[in-house]
């Protein structure tokens, strides 16, 4: 089967910036992906591009085969099928949680159109609802009604724009893991575009970090988490630090550590000096290691502790540790490097007086 959604080579300027730079994507068939970055990565740009609100310099879009976009031609946004689903909803305050359901549904008759919503608020589980108005439902149902109403015309793809951003962190991960349930069982093609990893990695069966206007990798989560391509995408995506390292041969780093063992990447030499991406569950605390560290900073997380340490080197790394080892500032931790996967940079020289991080 031919991919829901293809993006080849595509650039876009704003205001003569590259605020697209040769992305490329594609998404088979009911594949929920999400788009990370920091602000103005280009996110939804992307976005846009993909609903037919912004032209596209270079490149082309297909759905289907379909020709959707490339350089002086855009298809029409009410011809794509693609729903978009934004930051601030924009619920009807004046009309009911049915009537706004309804809203995009003028084509259909009234008969088909209250069956579609009774459809919906069955599969969003508020079908008790349907004659309340938006100020009368909680935020997280406010968010599944315009799911819902995104969802109604039955759309190829869906796009999500921050829609989760407005809610408590809490909530957020717990709504975003219903969303992604829903659309599952409506087998409908999906992106999200957010800046909350945990988001990212509740909902979606692909990720793509973008930086730049371009995308530094498109992977599962898993690897984008454990075996980052860029060194960006390692700084970017969960807690980490870069500890000196040594390649001694094609599976072996020498580090302060002791010698690590594992596949490197081969376009290292013998012999080069490189950073070594350790994550906090990378450093498992251990009162019986002979390797110990100074706690510099700690951070008190409910079930855990994350500690920053200072090696005998001077080097800092991360430590997570049950919150019941509560160590003081100061105070020397046993540590241990328990290391799966071998993720190296090419070092990076230390600033010098004046430079900026």
């Amino acid at each position: 089967m031919a991919p829901r959604l293809e993006v080849r080579n595509v650039s876009l300027k704003l205001h003569n910036k590259n605020t697209l730079q040769n992305v490329s994507l594609q998404l088979e068939p009911g594949c929920i992906a999400s788009i990370l970055g920091p602000s103005g990565c280009g996110k939804t740009t992307l976005l846009r591009a993909l609903a037919g609100f912004q032209p596209v310099a270079s490149g082309e879009i297909y759905v289907h085969e379909r020709l959707f976009s490339k350089a002086r031609f855009t298809l029409a946004p009410e011809k794509r099928h693609i729903s978009m689903m934004f930051q601030d909803l924009a619920l009807f305050p004046h009309l009911t949680v049915r009537q706004n359901i309804c809203f995009g549904l003028k084509s259909l008759s009234e008969s088909d159109q209250r069956a579609r919503a009774r459809a919906v608020l069955e599969l969003i589980e508020l079908e008790h609802k349907g004659e309340k108005y938006p100020h009368q439902l909680s935020s997280g149902q406010q968010q599944r009604v315009a799911l819902a109403r995104a969802l109604a015309p039955k759309p190829e793809i869906l796009l999500l724009d921050e829609p989760f951003s407005n809610l408590d962190p809490d909530l957020r991960e717990q709504v975003a893991t219903g969303v992604r349930k829903i659309l599952k069982h409506e087998n409908v093609t999906a992106i999200l575009v957010t800046h909350d990893q945990n988001e990212a990695f509740a909902m979606a069966d692909e990720i793509g970090v973008m930086a730049g206007g371009r995308i530094e990798q498109w992977d599962s989560a898993y690897n984008i988490y454990h075996r980052p391509k860029t060194r960006f995408v390692a700084d970017f995506i969960g807690l980490g630090s870069m500890l000196p390292a040594t390649v001694l041969d094609a599976h072996t780093l020498d580090t302060e550590f002791g010698r690590m063992q594992g596949h490197l990447d081969p376009s290292f030499a013998c012999g080069e000096e490189v950073d070594l991406l350790v994550r906090p569950d990378d450093l498992p605390h251990d009162d019986s290691s002979p390797i110990t560290a100074l706690v510099e900073e700690k951070r008190f997380r409910g079930a855990e502790f994350l500690y920053k340490l200072r090696l005998q080197s001077g080097n800092s790394v991360l430590c997570y540790a049950s919150s019941h080892h509560d160590h003081q500032i100061g105070e020397p931790i046993g540590i241990k490097l328990d290391i799966e996967h071998l993720v190296i940079f090419t070092r990076q020289s230390p600033l010098s007086p004046g430079d900026s991080p």
